[in-house]
């Protein structure tokens, strides 16, 4: 079992910045891609950015340029450093972990962003 806990979200005016963290504990050795996803209200939940423990990352084309994923401890942290907020980036972030096919998901963390 793998547990996620996302910190670092809030309420921020458009053009501000954000870092979100999250934690992963359990079995963490079999973690080797992470992500950010997001869903904003009345909307599916989308990738935001993801990463492998070799530090390849990837996102959506909204946060090129704007977001960077990274990861520390190779295997059991992960940040999201939010850049140049748009109200548009207005959502609950939730870290993702999938492991031997299976997602793990943590609770949330809710970024707010105000014109």
């Amino acid at each position: 079992q793998v547990q996620l806990v996302e910190s670092g979200g809030g309420l921020v005016q458009a053009g501000g910045s954000l870092r979100l963290s999250c934690a992963a504990s359990g079995s963490i050795f079999s973690i080797n891609a992470m992500g950010w996803y997001r869903q904003a209200p009345g909307k599916q939940r989308e990738l935001v950015a993801a990463i492998t423990s070799g530090g390849t990352a990837k996102y959506a084309d909204s946060v090129i340029g704007r977001f960077t994923i990274s990861r520390a401890n190779a295997r059991n942290t992960v940040f999201l450093q939010m850049n140049s907020l748009k109200p548009e980036d207005t959502a609950v972030y939730y870290c993702n972990a999938p492991v031997r096919g299976m997602d793990h998901w943590g609770k949330g963390t809710l970024v707010t962003v105000s014109s």
